[in-house]
């Protein structure tokens, strides 16, 4: 079992390896060296979020058309091989929008969208694989191995890009995003050889829920309601300022391509270090406290961030982005911890598309927004560096928001009225016998 969650976590990095340049490295040349609009940027970037919706067609259709007997390695691959292309198609886009805009958006909104498909496909696909070979008692063990390795993936691909385009130019762009993505397609074709069993009945396959029921479900359990619209919150902070943080470096400092692309090895680093302290913290204090705390040391480094900008001071942004990687970290693994005590009322696949789709909105959510506000500031203000302080101050405050939320998060309340209710499904099948 150890090599098949070694596997699945190389399936998870080779994903996660095609996201590095296009979140960071990419956002940082296309905002900063080519003067593109950083709510364009973030509308692009967003568009793997716009697609997620489609996770929970994509696992039913799997589900229900094998190919060849695999219901999931054929749509990895074909993900996999989405993201491929999407990343190393996109630093063309982005060259193509400094010359001709209309021409580049519309290659560029091609190369995200082809990532963003592909990541969704991969996504759903592999967590099922790892859902099904995992069984109910060893999902926990597999979740944290697939993870680690993930964010380590992530680290490295960071230390790797910035070596590889040191001194910056275009082509070394182009030639560094055509390593990765080479590599990831090898690492994920590994990962996958032999995993998967082909199945022998190929017709069977689960229960296929709405979006109607998904969402009534949710709604009619104050506390899963309070904890999707706490995650949307949560998240649409932390992962608001995936697309800023380096041209930030860029504008406010004067950092290369090349230590702006380091800023992702350290924040994603010391979200290492706190995973693994994650697991230690939660052995003495309860769930929601390391969350609280978790949520607190990322709120406190966007305001160091938010004040490196203000006093031009590089000690300072450092320390805000090591406080920032800290507290993502914590917050991680105990959200995820209650996000799994959460779905223990006998419809887990319900909740999981659920937080899915808290996930996903969350993300479209920050990266529009502080984009959006980014542009905005900077044009009514004529200083670039005001508008990003501005879009982390916003951020802490929208980590503050849901810091209060928090307090009313009660996985024991949420699991006794869950208990208790009859099912959102039964009480579907009924009406429908009724009409």
């Amino acid at each position: 079992m150890i090599l098949k969650r070694i596997q699945l976590g190389m399936i998870h990095v080779a994903v996660a390896m095609t996201l590095v340049p296009i979140n960071s490295t990419l956002n940082r040349v296309m905002i900063k060296e080519l003067a593109i609009s950083a709510a364009l940027v973030a509308v692009l970037a967003s568009l793997p979020y716009l697609f997620s919706p489609i996770q929970v067609a994509i696992g039913s259709f799997s589900d229900r058309h094998p190919i060849f007997g695999y219901r999931r390695s054929p749509y990895i691959v074909l993900g996999l091989a989405l993201c491929v292309f999407g990343l190393v198609l996109s630093p063309q886009a982005a060259f193509q929008m400094d010359q001709n805009l209309a021409l580049g958006a519309l290659l560029g909104g091609l190369a995200f969208g082809a990532w963003g498909m592909g990541f969704n496909l991969a996504t759903v696909s592999y967590l099922a694989l790892a859902t099904e070979i995992s069984g109910e008692g060893g999902r926990g063990r597999t979740i944290a191995v697939m993870w680690f390795m993930m964010i380590a993936s992530i680290v490295i691909t960071a230390i790797g890009l910035s070596q590889m385009i040191d001194p910056y130019t275009p082509q070394a762009l182009v030639r560094a995003f055509w390593v990765v993505g080479l590599a990831a397609g090898v690492i994920g074709l590994l990962g996958l050889a032999r995993l998967e069993k082909p199945s022998k009945d190929l017709h069977a396959g689960e229960e296929n829920y709405s979006w109607g029921v998904l969402s009534r479900f949710i709604l009619e359990n104050r506390q899963a309601t309070m904890f999707f619209f706490y995650l949307v919150i949560l998240l649409a902070a932390l992962m608001g300022q995936d697309i800023l943080l380096e041209p930030f470096g860029g504008e406010a400092f004067g950092l290369t391509v090349q230590q702006t692309t380091r800023i992702t090895s350290i924040w994603g680093g010391c979200v290492l270090a706190a995973l693994l302290a994650a697991g230690v913290m939660e052995t003495r204090l309860a769930k929601r406290t390391v969350a609280w705390i978790g949520g607190w040391g990322a709120l406190i480094g966007f305001v160091l961030i938010a004040l490196s900008g203000s006093l031009l001071s590089t000690s300072i942004f450092y320390s805000g982005v090591v406080l920032l990687g800290l507290g993502t970290g914590l917050s991680t693994v105990s959200n995820l911890s209650l996000m799994l005590d959460m779905t223990t009322a006998g419809k887990v696949g319900l909740f999981i598309g659920a937080w899915g789709m808290a996930n996903a909105i969350s993300r479209l959510l920050g990266s529009v927004i502080g984009g959006a506000v980014r542009d905005l500031v900077a044009r009514l203000s004529g200083d670039a560096v005001v508008s990003y302080v501005v879009v982390f101050g916003l951020m802490a405050g929208i980590l503050l928001i849901s810091l209060a939320l928090l307090r009313s998060i009660d996985v024991g309340a949420f699991q006794k009225q869950a208990n208790e209710s009859p099912s959102i499904i039964e009480r579907a099948a009924m009406a429908g016998d009724a009409g």
